[in-house]
C-alpha cells in the first residue's frame, strides 16, 4: 500500500523544479511540495509533531529534496540554528530509528536524510569545534546512544542480503561522516565511528564477489580513510584489525579492487595515448600536456586513484600477508567473473570524475600487448607508477610518484616480496609506459622478453632517473629511487642471487645522474644538498665492486663494470675534483662533501690501476683507440695487482618509517583525498522509480 502511495506521490511530483511545482497557471503562485513545507515546520521553534502525531512517519515517505534542506541549514546563521536545535536533534533521532523500520522506502529517505543533516550543519559551522557539531545534530547527553544505534543499523543494512541501493546509500553516508571535515582527525564524529566498529561488515564486502563488484570501490576509499584518522595520536582499532586479516577471500578481494581501479587508469590513459597519436596531437608530448594540464577533468582522475594508491599501500604497509595478494597470477582476460545482470541495480556514485563505477569494477584490463598471458596486482600498479612518474611538474602529480614510489620502498623490503621478484620461474613480459624523448625510438611491445618482475622495477627505477634531470629538480624522489636499487641489490648480495638484468643500462643512468649533478651544482646547491644523493649513487657503485661477484650474472658483467667506470673515468675524476673543492673549505658543504670524497676511494683505484695499462697496452701494441674487447682483456689480466679498500656498511640500510619521516606528507594527502571524496560524494542520483522497482521484488 505504501509503494502505492509512494509512487502517486512521485508522479505528482515529477514536474517539480527546485523545490516548487509548476505553475498550473500563470496567475497563481507556484505551490511548494509537501516535503519542502514539512521541513519549514521542523526549522520552526514549535515541535512539528504537536499539531500531526503523524508528522515524522509522514516526513520519511516523502522524497527528500536534499537541496532545499542542505540550503536552509547553511543560510541560517548561529543564533537561528541554535533556536531550532531540538527539532535538529529530534530529526537526528527519528532518521535513525527509521533505518530499523523493514519499509525500505523510509530507510532510504532517512539515509539520505542523515546525509544532508550532517552536511548542512557542518557547512554552516566549518569554523567550530567538533564538539558543536555533535551538540547540534544530537545534543550531548545523546551522542553515545544515537551513534551507537546509527552504527549498529549500518552495520546490519551492510551485512544483509537485502537492496544494494541501501547498501550504497550506507557507504555514501558513511564516506559523508568521514570526509565532512577536510581533516578527518579533527572529525570529532568519528570517535562513535572507532568505538562502534564497521569493520566486519566492509570485510565482508571485499570477500563477497556480487558486493565487492557492487561496492567495493567505497568500501576500500572508506577503510583507507578510518585506517588515517588519528593515527599517530592514539590506537586505531581499524589500523590493529587491517594488519592481522589473513583471511584469503578478504585480501584477494581488496587487490581486485585494487587492481581493477588501477587497471581502468590504465586503460584509459593508452586510449587517449592512441587518440592523440592518431589525431592532429601527434607529439607525445602534446599528449601529455593536453591530458594531464589542460584537461581540468583528466587532472582530476588522477586524484581519484590517490586514494585507491593510499588504500594500497596501508595494505602493503600494515599487513604482511597482503603481499602475497600482490603475485597472485590471474589472465589478464576474465580477470572476475562477469556480473548475471549486466546492468546494476542502481548507479553508483562516483568519487571523482572518471571513478571504477560498479561497470569498470566488472571489466577487466585490456591486455596491453597481445603475447602477456598473465597479469598481476604488482604488474597493474608499476604500469600505473610508470604512468603518474612520468610528469611530476606540478606538486599534485609530485605528491602521486612519491606515494608510488614509497609503496615499492616498502615492497623491496620486505622478504617474501622479494623472493617472488627475483623468482625465475615467475617471468612477466611488462610493458612499461616511457616518457617521449628525442633520442630514444619507442620500443616495440612485442620485442619485451619474459624476466622476473625485479626487472621491470629496475626498468622503473632506470627510466625515472634519465627522464627527471630537470631545473625543478625532484630530488626526494631521486633518493627514493635510488634507495629503491640499493634495497633490491642488498637482497641480492644477501640471497646470492644471480639476476641476468642489463646492468649496464643501470650503471648508465648512474654516470649521467652524478654529470648532471656536476654542471648543475650551482643552481642545485640553492636548494638540495646534492652531496646526499651523490653519496649514495657511489655507493651503488662501491656495492657493485666489493660484492659484485657474489650476485653480477656472469665474470664477464662484473668486467662490464670495471669497463663502464674506466669509460666515463672524466665523470668521476670531475665528482672527485668538486667534493675534493668543497670538503677542503670551511662552508657548509664540507663534512657532506668529505663523505663522497672518501667513497670515491675504490672507484679511482680502479680508474688510476687500470689506465695506465691501458695506455701502455695500446702503446705498446701501435693502437690509437681500443675495441671495448680489448679495454676487458687488459682488465681481465690486470685484477691480481688491483688493491681495493673493504668499505663497511654496504649492504646495511635504514628501514622505511612513516610516522617519524613521512607523517607530514600523508597529512597532507588524506586532506586532498577527503576534500575529493566529499566534492563527488552524491546521494540524489538513485532514481526513485529504480527503488520502487527493485523493492517491489525484494521478498
Amino acid at each position: 500500500m505504501y509503494i502505492l502511495i509512494y509512487s502517486w506521490q512521485i508522479m505528482a511530483q515529477a514536474e517539480k523544479k527546485g523545490g516548487l511545482l509548476r505553475r498550473s497557471s500563470a496567475s497563481k503562485k507556484p505551490l511548494k511540495e509537501k516535503v519542502v513545507l514539512m521541513y519549514d515546520e521542523i526549522f520552526t521553534t514549535e515541535d512539528p509533531s504537536k499539531c500531526n502525531p503523524r508528522f515524522w512517519e509522514e516526513l520519511f515517505l516523502m522524497k527528500v529534496n536534499l537541496e532545499y534542506l542542505e540550503g536552509k541549514l547553511e543560510s541560517l546563521d548561529g543564533e537561528e540554528l541554535m533556536k531550532i536545535k531540538d527539532n535538529i536533534n529530534c530529526l537526528f533521532q527519528r532518521c535513525i530509528r527509521a533505518l530499523a523500520e523493514e519499509h525500505p522506502i523510509r530507510v532510504v529517505n532517512a539515509l539520505q536524510t542523515l546525509c544532508a543533516l550532517i552536511r548542512g550543519v557542518h557547512q554552516k559551522n566549518k569554523s567550530t569545534s567538533g564538539f558543536d557539531i555533535i551538540n547540534m545534530l544530537m545534543g550531548f547527553d545523546k551522542a553515545e546512544l544515537c551513534m551507537k544505534n546509527l552504527m549498529e543499523s549500518l552495520d546490519t543494512l551492510l551485512c544483509s542480503e537485502g537492496s544494494e541501493s541501501l547498501k550504497s546509500l550506507c557507504l555514501k553516508l558513511l564516506l559523508c561522516l568521514v570526509t565532512v571535515t577536510d581533516n578527518i582527525s579533527q572529525n570529532t564524529i568519528l570517535e562513535y565511528v572507532m568505538i562502534n566498529s564497521i569493520f566486519e561488515a566492509i570485510l565482508q564486502i571485499l570477500s563477497s564477489c556480487p558486493s565487492r563488484r557492487e561496492h567495493g570501490y567505497e568500501a576500500v576509499v572508506l577503510l583507507a580513510l578510518l585506517v588515517n584518522y588519528r593515527k599517530y595520536e592514539s590506537v586505531n582499532p581499524y589500523i590493529v584489525k587491517l594488519s592481522i586479516i589473513d583471511d584469503e577471500a578478504t585480501l584477494n578481494g581488496m587487490g581486485l579492487v585494487v587492481g581493477q581501479a588501477l587497471s581502468e587508469y590504465n586503460r584509459q590513459y593508452k586510449d587517449k595515448e592512441e587518440e592523440h597519436q592518431s589525431g592532429f596531437f601527434s607529439a607525445l608530448t602534446n599528449m601529455v600536456g593536453s591530458m594531464f594540464i589542460a584537461d581540468a577533468d583528466e587532472k582530476i582522475s588522477v586524484q581519484t586513484n590517490e586514494a585507491i594508491l593510499l588504500a594500497l599501500y596501508e595494505a602493503v604497509h600494515l599487513n604482511r600477508n597482503f603481499i602475497t595478494v600482490l603475485a597472485q597470477s590471474h589472465p589478464e582476460i576474465g580477470l572476475v567473473t562477469m556480473p548475471e545482470s549486466p546492468v546494476p541495480t542502481t548507479p553508483v556514485t562516483p568519487l571523482g570524475t572518471t571513478p571504477p563505477s560498479s561497470d569498470v569494477i566488472s571489466t577487466v584490463e585490456l591486455p596491453l600487448d597481445a603475447d602477456v598471458q598473465t597479469s598481476n596486482l604488482l604488474i597493474t600498479f608499476l604500469k600505473y607508477s610508470s604512468i603518474v612518474m612520468q610528469d611530476t611538474k606540478d606538486e599534485h602529480r609530485l605528491h602521486s610518484g612519491k606515494l608510488c614510489l614509497i609503496i615499492l620502498t616498502c615492497i623491496a623490503e620486505d622478504q617474501y616480496a622479494n623472493a617472488f621478484l627475483h623468482d625465475d620461474n615467475m617471468n612477466f613480459r611488462v610493458n612499461l609506459h616511457r616518457m617521449p624523448m628525442r633520442h630514444r625510438k619507442k620500443a616495440a611491445d612485442k620485442n619485451l622478453p619474459c624476466r622476473p618482475l625485479v626487472c621491470a622495477v629496475l626498468d622503473l627505477m632506470v627510466e625515472f632517473i634519465i627522464t627527471h634531470m630537470m631545473k625543478e629538480f625532484p630530488m626526494d624522489l631521486y633518493v627514493r629511487c635510488i634507495q629503491i636499487v640499493h634495497k633490491l641489490l642488498c637482497y641480492q648480495k644477501k640471497c646470492r642471487v644471480r639476476l641476468h638484468y642489463t646492468w649496464r643500462e643501470l650503471w648508465s643512468a648512474l654516470i649521467n645522474l652524478l654529470k648532471f649533478l656536476m654542471s648543475n651544482e650551482t643552481v642545485l646547491l640553492a636548494k638540495h644538498n646534492i652531496f646526499t644523493l651523490a653519496l649514495m649513487v657511489v655507493n651503488l657503485f662501491n656495492m657493485f665492486i666489493t660484492y659484485g661477484d657474489t650476485f653480477l650474472p656472469t665474470p664477464s658483467s662484473y668486467d662490464e663494470l670495471y669497463y663502464e667506470i674506466i669509460r666515463m673515468h672524466q665523470s668521476f675524476d670531475n665528482l672527485y675534483s668538486m667534493v675534493l673543492r668543497l670538503s677542503t673549505n670551511a662552508g657548509q658543504w664540507k663534512e657532506p662533501a668529505s663523505k663522497v670524497t672518501h667513497a670515491l676511494v675504490n672507484v679511482r683505484a680502479i680508474i688510476n690501476h687500470f689506465n695506465p695499462k691501458i695506455e701502455s697496452y695500446a702503446a705498446v701494441n701501435h693502437i690509437s683507440q681500443l675495441s671495448e674487447e680489448q679495454v676487458l682483456e687488459v682488465v681481465r689480466s690486470n685484477y691480481d695487482t688491483l688493491t681495493l679498500k673493504l668499505q663497511d656498511g654496504l649492504d646495511q640500510y635504514e628501514r622505511y618509517s612513516e610516522q617519524h619521516k613521512e607523517a607530514a606528507f600523508f597529512k597532507e594527502l588524506v586532506r586532498s583525498i577527503s576534500i575529493n571524496v566529499r566534492r563527488n560524494l552524491a546521494f540524489n542520483t538513485i532514481s526513485q522509480e529504480a527503488l520502487l522497482k527493485e523493492f517491489s521484488t525484494i521478498s
